[in-house]
């Protein structure tokens, strides 16, 4: 099988403003062969592959498809060069089938959907893609929508293609489905570019590996000559401990109790239904699910952010012993409660931080009610906000810069110091590292171990399996509203929890676990 340059990118520097994003990047992807792009959180992958792709240009260097120089200002140039990008962030419209958004965009005029329902549908057996092209996108469940991206690539004549995070939101039997699809389009002489954090898939699929660090390229290396350990060396720049120190829980006593907690979505629809867990002070209580099966809610259900229909949550303080029922109560009643519930929350800049506001008068966001009159006094947390910035290795130029101004991973260091500092006896997390590099990710894990040692009840929301194996005590699973079950994560496999994930659930009882 004869190996030819599909891409070669010589000396490419894109800058915005004082920021670097990339310098002086020189790799070469091959057609028959799948790489990997890996780097740190903010060390230019995804704004290499957008120049690629056509949604970005390159200040400097040069870019060759099969050898001739190429000129990609736009989107559309890149599909004449035959590059397409299947991005995190599906851009389909939910109101038309799989086969309406496969064929939009590619003549002016009618369309002849019958004929195209013909050329999709040999493109989907060619390469073993299993979708329904008349159903319509808001049907689907995540794999079905990014099957329908790949496919529409397809369709319009891909030979390189881009896959910016594919198995984010994915089954482990979802992820071995795509893989195998992958495979099939690089034996068909596809050139394939893959950016993901998650150094077993990328030893899994991959031919080679391309490394970023800080915008520069540091080197490719044969996939089966490396390891998770020279990999992450490669990143980082020094040898990093990729071990979750997992202690045993000790008195695991009673903390939160949710019985029969049903919530609504505005249209009537069953949102959660039926939940039954116990969350215990001194261990890690992991959710797993796919993207949208209710972990939000239930959150925000015990924050007091989500109206029950019916049920209860119930809190057993660690001093007294008294049970409060936190149902239906704000947020602030249930701090008035003496309830130390500490929440980072999915979305970061909304229900999190206040973009606008700096990092010091976000950490004052959990303190202000508690000082005197009309005047608070910024000391306490101005000194906060510079222990969590060194503590976390913030960056930034200072406390007082605006927290919109921080890229994504060093936001989400201050959402977790600012919740992790209020002493909480319940800490949830909605995937806290989400963003966050290699470094960074395993600081939090131990956070969150240091808080489970302190007594804490920890829940903790992810969406990498092998994490929450390694670091959680039990994992409850959650698919479509309804627990499907709680396992021991000392035993749990990732075969057992993607099938719990797509559970289907006929019956009330389905909702109940301990």
């Amino acid at each position: 099988m004869e190996k030819t340059a599909a891409i070669e990118l010589k000396n490419i520097t894109k800058v915005f403003g004082q920021i670097v994003a990339n310098k002086n990047v020189s790799l070469t992807v091959y057609n028959h062969e799948i790489l990997s792009i890996l780097g740190e959180n903010g060390s230019g992958k995804t704004t290499l592959m957008n120049m690629i792709s056509g949604i970005y240009h390159p200040d400097e260097g040069q870019i060759f498809i099969g050898g001739k120089e190429a000129v990609i200002h736009s989107p559309k140039d890149a599909y004449r060069y035959k590059i397409g990008m299947i991005h995190q962030h599906f851009k389909l419209i939910d109101v038309f089938t799989a086969v309406e958004n496969i064929v939009l965009g590619i003549n002016e005029g009618k369309y002849d959907l019958k004929a195209a329902t013909k050329v999709v549908q040999e493109t989907c057996e060619k390469y073993g893609f299993e979708i329904d092209l008349n159903k319509k996108i808001y049907q689907m469940s995540v794999s079905e929508k990014q099957t329908v991206e790949i496919v529409k690539t397809l369709y319009r004549g891909a030979d390189i293609l881009i896959l910016d995070e594919p198995t984010a939101v994915l089954t482990p039997q979802e992820i071995d489905k795509l893989f195998a699809v992958m495979r099939r389009m690089r034996d068909d002489g596809k050139a394939i570019i893959i950016i993901t954090h998650k150094l077993n898939e990328v030893l899994s699929i991959s031919d080679r590996v391309s490394v970023l660090r800080k915008g520069e390229y540091i080197g490719t290396v044969n996939t089966c000559e490396a390891n998770e350990s020279i990999l992450t060396e490669m990143m980082v720049g020094e040898k990093v401990s990729l071990n979750i120190a997992r202690t045993e829980p000790k008195n695991a006593k009673k903390r939160l109790s949710l019985t029969n907690v049903t919530v609504l979505s505005d249209d009537g629809r069953s949102i959660l239904k039926n939940v039954n867990f116990t969350a215990n002070a001194g261990e890690i209580l992991g959710i797993a699910g796919i993207s949208g099966s209710g972990q939000k809610e239930l959150l925000e259900a015990i924050a007091g952010l989500q109206h029950l229909k019916s049920g209860s949550i119930l809190y057993y303080d660690p001093v007294t012993g008294k049970e409060e029922n936190l149902r239906d109560k704000t947020p602030m009643q249930i701090k008035n409660l003496g309830v130390r519930l500490s929440f980072v929350p999915e979305d970061r800049l909304g229900m999190g931080l206040v973009g606008s506001m700096d990092i010091t008068d976000n950490m004052m966001l959990r303190s202000y009610r508690s000082g005197n009159g009309a005047f608070v006094h910024r000391k306490a947390p101005q000194d906060l906000a510079k222990r969590v910035v060194k503590d976390l290795k913030v960056v930034t130029p200072g406390v007082q810069t605006p927290v919109r101004r921080l890229s994504g991973g060093n936001v989400q260091k201050v959402l977790v110091g600012r919740e992790i500092s209020a002493s909480p006896t319940v800490l949830m997390a909605a995937y806290p590292v989400r963003g966050l590099d290699i470094n960074s990710s395993y600081m939090i894990y131990n956070l969150l171990t240091e808080q489970k040692e302190n007594g804490v009840a920890v829940i903790f929301v992810g969406e990498d399996l092998d994490v929450l194996t390694e670091l959680c005590d039990r994992i409850l699973v959650i698919s479509g509203g309804v627990v499907t079950g709680i396992v021991d994560g000392r035993g749990a496999t990732k075969e057992e929890l993607g099938l719990l994930m797509t559970k289907a659930h006929h019956s009330e009882k389905e909702g109940t676990a301990q």
